[in-house]
């Protein structure tokens, strides 16, 4: 089978469709496993998939979305989340979801033994943790003299992709074989990795059937070009326009202009996504002119799968 090339497996679409599937199980549990390095005779063998909008109640009416949530077995929660670019709240971002995962467990009148462990895992295209070497971080709660673990209900894991492309050698274990594939290693190095890893080749295997499917690598390479040309010339226009901001006037002319480019590019996918059926949703975004709230739009639109999805994620964007 031809080899695929230049493939981004940290985009929202190719991510969701080799990880987040019935599929793709054996994929997200391989993946879960060396990330959270389970005790023996107590790894993952089964997930259930679940829906990724957390319910707006639990999440105090921000209508947070998850990339990819899951339950194991035992009820434990698990979202695994993507972040390519640096949006400088990763932290604050990661406390926030994690919260919502464990608030939401519960409905009025249940008992707090009910709730189980709440896990977030991040994949990040940026270096977060820059005075460490480390490419994995992971947290719980622990007393600060003696370590002695509090609960285990919260555990969070940082994943950084850039320090693990400077490594200079082959994987130790699983975990670096992952990172590696979601680096978009391609050849015979990726090909060495998967001989000894199941998960990877079906996740290989996976992104062939994906590449070859014309309609799936339609939406992929539109998503991969409005994220490289629109979404992050967008963001690094903000960024400059409050570097620069010299005058009051130009920065608002500024803020107008990038805000018809958010409007435009989010409109231009869902055209291309859904056709006449989103010209109501389209008419929504430009009657939208928050440059916050149509950046938060951005960030999750590319991941809706239905009209449904794509309502609830803009009107979450103007809460």
């Amino acid at each position: 089978m031809a080899e695929i090339r230049g493939i981004n497996r940290t985009n929202d679409y190719a991510f969701k469709r080799i990880f987040g599937t019935e599929e793709g199980k054996e994929v997200l549990i391989g993946f879960l496993n060396a990330v959270m390095k389970p005790l023996p005779g107590r790894e993952l063998v089964d997930l259930e998939l679940l829906d990724r909008e957390i319910d707006p109640v639990h999440v105090l009416e921000r209508g947070a979305r998850l990339d990819l949530l899951a339950r194991t077995g035992q009820g434990a929660l698990i979202n695994v989340e993507v972040q390519v670019a640096n949006q400088y709240n990763i932290d604050k971002r990661t406390m926030y979801y994690w919260a919502a995962l464990y608030h939401g467990q519960l409905t009025g009148g249940e008992a707090f033994g009910k709730l189980c462990k709440a896990v977030t895992i991040n994949i990040l295209g940026f270096k977060w943790f820059r005075k460490d070497v480390r490419y994995h971080h992971s947290f719980h709660i622990r007393d600060d003299e003696t370590g002695e673990p509090f609960s285990d209900d919260l555990e969070m894991h940082f994943l950084e992709l850039e320090k693990i492309k400077q490594l200079r050698r082959k994987p130790v274990d699983d975990l670096e074989g992952w990172l590696m594939y979601l680096s978009n290693l391609e050849g015979e190095e990726m090909e060495a990795i998967a001989v000894d890893n199941p998960g990877i080749r079906k996740a290989l295997t996976i992104e062939r059937a994906f590449w070859q499917s014309k309609k799936e690598r339609r939406i992929y390479e539109m998503i991969e070009k409005a994220k490289r040309d629109e979404i992050s010339a967008l963001l690094g226009a903000r960024a400059e326009g409050r570097a620069e901001g010299k005058a009051e006037g130009k920065a608002e002319g500024k803020a107008e202009g990038r805000a018809q480019m958010a409007q435009e590019a989010i409109c231009k996918y869902l055209k291309a996504r859904f056709g006449v059926n989103s010209l109501e949703f389209q008419r929504q975004v430009m009657s939208i002119d928050d440059l916050e709230i149509l950046d938060r739009i951005i960030n999750k639109i590319y991941t809706a799968d239905s009209l449904e999805e794509t309502q609830k994620i803009i009107e979450g964007g103007a809460i």
